[in-house]
């Protein structure tokens, strides 16, 4: 075998393992995922009773995250705070995604459509976010349904100006111009053509979009914008926090807030594994 060849085989080697790991690795995180959502439905709600006789009591193997000065227990609330940060920001970036595929898609087979598009998605990023989010958020009612609808409105024109561009593409393409001139409507040609080229775009693009929806959602919460006070939120806990952390009582602020970085990192870990089995350009990086 010539030293070519050999080199060659030791990159391909490389490569594979790579991948092998980026996709074990996304494997690993989207089960932590799912292990915090079963978790946050097998812990008892005990730990987010008023218990006077443990509160403000620091970490410990007993407490693992401490309690809080009402005694609750600062593990369960965490772990709830972040399957509801979980669920809103699963419910929101799914809805911003299917929002902005059916949009991108639209704008590229339309030309009217796809000034009017592309007129919104320059206005709504030109708004300052956080004041886009806040206001969807008040006049959708608050709560948690303002909360899905202000990331929703604030969150599909990225996603919905990448699959606008692919679209594009696709449409240039000879199989898609063959069809056109075998007599294909539009319609046909996005189902049977488009769309199937669009879709592993879009699905990178929403799970990159869930990390983005769980800051924004712990973020607005935070400011008193978002979620109700009632549920055990990380951006309640947060805020919560902010009363006590010069008493001392640090656990109460930095370990849901770690907890909700390592989310969007999980998050981050996913999307990477996606992209690389879905995406065969990249695959061969």
């Amino acid at each position: 075998m010539s030293l070519v060849e050999t080199i060659s085989f030791e990159r391909i080697g490389l490569l594979g393992s790579q991948r092998g790991r980026t996709v074990v690795g996304a494997l690993a995180a989207l089960g932590l995922l799912v292990g915090v959502a079963v978790a946050a439905v097998l812990l008892p709600d005990d730990g987010l009773r008023t218990n006077l006789a443990d509160r403000s009591l620091a970490p410990s193997l007993h407490h693992l995250f401490g309690t809080d000065p009402l005694g609750r227990d600062m593990l369960v609330r965490t772990v709830k705070g972040l399957a509801v940060s979980l669920r809103v920001g699963l419910t929101a970036a799914s809805f911003a995604a299917l929002l902005a595929v059916a949009l991108g898609i639209l704008a590229a087979l339309d030309r009217r459509l796809d000034a009017v598009v592309a007129a919104l998605i320059d206005l709504t990023l030109a708004l300052p976010h956080l004041v886009l989010l806040i206001l969807v958020s008040f006049a959708a009612g608050g709560g948690t349904r303002g909360v899905v609808v202000a990331i929703v409105v604030s969150h599909w024109p990225g996603l919905a100006r990448v699959v606008r561009a692919e679209v594009r593409q696709v449409l240039v393409a000879d199989w898609v111009v063959v069809a056109r001139g075998l007599g294909r409507s539009r319609f046909d040609v996005a189902i049977r053509h488009v769309l199937p080229h669009v879709v592993p775009q879009a699905l990178v693009g929403a799970i990159l979009l869930f990390p983005h929806a769980i800051l924004h959602e712990a973020g607005m919460t935070f400011l008193g914008f978002g979620l109700e006070p009632s549920l055990p939120a990380i951006g309640v806990l947060l805020a919560e926090s902010m009363r006590y952390l010069t008493a001392g009582f640090w656990w109460l602020g930095v370990l849901p807030g770690l907890s909700l970085l390592v989310m969007v990192l999980t998050f981050e870990r996913v999307a990477s594994g996606v992209r690389l089995v879905l995406d065969p350009r990249r695959a061969q990086e």
